[in-house]
């Protein structure tokens, strides 16, 4: 048997999920879990169906026969193998916790992708990314050469397929160019001080204004830095007992758990970009990598 996701968006009207349900059944599939939206403010319609062909039939054919549903209702529709995992470029700097967070959980099968390239404007971790054999990409990066830079970046994610991005600490700002060309297969990941404490030393200079959570934010990037639609956070309490290296520490573990579980999202096709928002259906109940995220 082969399993399958299901995804949809649209605006929301009587009847999708018959319709859907309908021409699954009649295709010999069996819905193993279903999650859906209704978003009264906009008036859309957000859906993911994971289902299992017990007739063997490929994703073509699926697609090919949920055309005229897909026509009748006006609807994004997408069908796609579960267990074919997502191809992922992962970009680093010189901070290296969410990189080697996410190489761990990839080794370990909890987070299922297909890892193409590490891409990075300096050398650190070069050695760590070819001892796993993942091509490790040397992009440098300066005011002067920026443009030519992103051009190599783009011609790297068409050679090798890459289906997200994740600026896992990249510190690099991307051209509105590149957000463009990649909305919404470009995840970052910040800490939740923004706006208020900018520039160097975030955490420091929330230690000493006290600040008693320190969290983190993944969103998906755009044009405008720093704001696009959020998919995860979360935080975790300090106290006036801890150090400004505590705080540090702390945060890093955050941002690397915040990531990871943005991505996890991802690429088993659960976040749906509404406008400014991210609608983010739970992860399927019993699978080994939903419970292997933090």
């Amino acid at each position: 048997m082969t399993h399958f996701v299901l995804t949809v968006s649209c605006k929301s009207t009587r009847g999708i999920v018959a319709a859907i349900a309908t021409f699954l059944a009649d295709q010999g599939c069996n819905i193993v879990d279903s999650s859906q939206f209704d978003d009264l403010d906009t008036g859309k319609f957000f859906m993911r169906i994971s289902f299992i062909s017990e007739e063997c039939i490929g994703v073509a054919d699926l697609v090919e026969g949920v055309k005229p549903i897909a026509k009748k209702f006006a609807m994004d529709v997408d069908i796609l193998d579960a267990k074919k995992p997502m191809k992922v470029l992962l970009m680093v700097s010189r901070f290296g916790h969410c990189l080697n967070d996410l190489l761990y959980r990839w080794k370990i099968g909890a987070l299922p992708i297909d890892i193409v390239g590490v891409v990075s404007n300096h050398f650190d971790y070069q050695k760590v990314v070819v001892n796993d054999d993942i091509p490790f990409h040397y992009i440098h990066v300066t005011k002067e050469n920026k443009s030519q830079a992103e051009a190599k970046i783009l011609d790297l994610i068409q050679q090798t397929g890459a289906e997200l991005i994740v600026l896992a600490r990249y510190m690099q700002v991307l051209s509105d160019e590149v957000c463009r060309k990649m909305s919404g297969r470009i995840i970052n990941i910040h800490h939740s001080f923004l706006p208020s404490f900018k520039g160097a030393n975030p955490y420091k200079q929330a230690y000493q204004r006290g600040v008693k959570l320190v969290g983190a934010t993944a969103h998906y990037v755009t044009a405008d830095l720093d704001e696009g639609p959020i998919i995860e956070q979360d935080t975790v309490r300090v106290t006036h007992a801890q150090s400004a290296e505590d705080y540090v520490s702390m945060g890093r573990d955050v941002e690397s758990q915040v990531l990871a579980r943005a991505v996890h999202a991802h690429i088993h096709h659960r976040t749906f970009i509404n406008g400014n928002r991210v609608v983010v259906f739970p992860a399927s109940p019993g699978s080994y990598a939903s419970k292997h995220m933090s």
